[in-house]
């Protein structure tokens, strides 16, 4: 039975339109992250084969298609669910709109949202090849990071939880912004849903103060 599902989109094909099309959000929900579930029901699998047989001769291997499949599927299923459409989204998070504490802390974090929002956008547009841009919440400071990652995994300090995540695979981009991807990255911040944003800094928050709690 396979441990790993696509989840469904939380809007149609349609609705992120124009900052990205409905062509590239089909095709990338329903065959690239889908070819990362599938890689990654597929590399257990053959880790508990590997188990079975006491054939640890692709042990590297193994454990590498693991990491970069669940990776690319974790960071895919926050993907969708930090996007809504352009005139729901966007703009910045504000007290008034229930958003105080994600907006405090980004504040905190990083001085002021304008150098939050420059910082990761240059870490996203910038990534070298395959890769994505992140803020996570880091739990031995308590403070937001942004994160560059390489492909789906590298490059991350460990425990940090990603809350914010910018895909800057080509795969995501290339059929309407062509090579211009920083374009696309300055696009992608009018369809940021900054509820989801904030609902996952809560969780990350109480799951990293528990994580570092001494032990009685």
């Amino acid at each position: 039975m396979a441990l790993y599902t696509l989840p469904e989109l939380p809007y149609d094909y349609a609705a992120l339109a124009p900052v990205i099309s409905p062509e590239i959000i089909e095709l990338h929900h329903d065959k690239h992250h889908a070819a990362y579930v599938k890689g990654a029901n597929t590399a257990v699998e053959q880790l508990a084969e590997a188990r079975d047989t006491d054939s640890w001769g692709c042990t590297n291997g193994l454990e590498k298609n693991l990491a970069f499949n669940l990776s690319g599927h974790v960071l895919h299923s926050i993907y969708w669910q930090n996007m809504t459409a352009p005139h729901e989204g966007g703009g910045e998070p504000l007290a008034q709109d229930g958003l105080g504490d994600l907006a405090d802390a980004i504040t905190e974090s990083f001085g002021t949202f304008e150098g939050f929002k420059t910082q990761l956008t240059k870490a996203a547009g910038t990534t070298q090849g395959s890769g994505w841009g992140v803020m996570a919440y880091e739990p031995l400071s308590g403070r937001l990071i942004v994160e560059q990652i390489y492909d789906h995994q590298g490059n991350v300090g460990q425990g940090s939880v990603p809350v914010l995540v910018f895909d800057a695979w080509e795969h995501a981009f290339y059929l309407q912004y062509k090579n211009q991807k920083v374009d696309f990255i300055e696009a992608m911040w009018q369809v940021v849903n900054w509820q989801d944003v904030a609902r996952r800094y809560a969780a990350a928050k109480e799951r990293g103060d528990a994580m570092l709690l001494p032990q009685h």
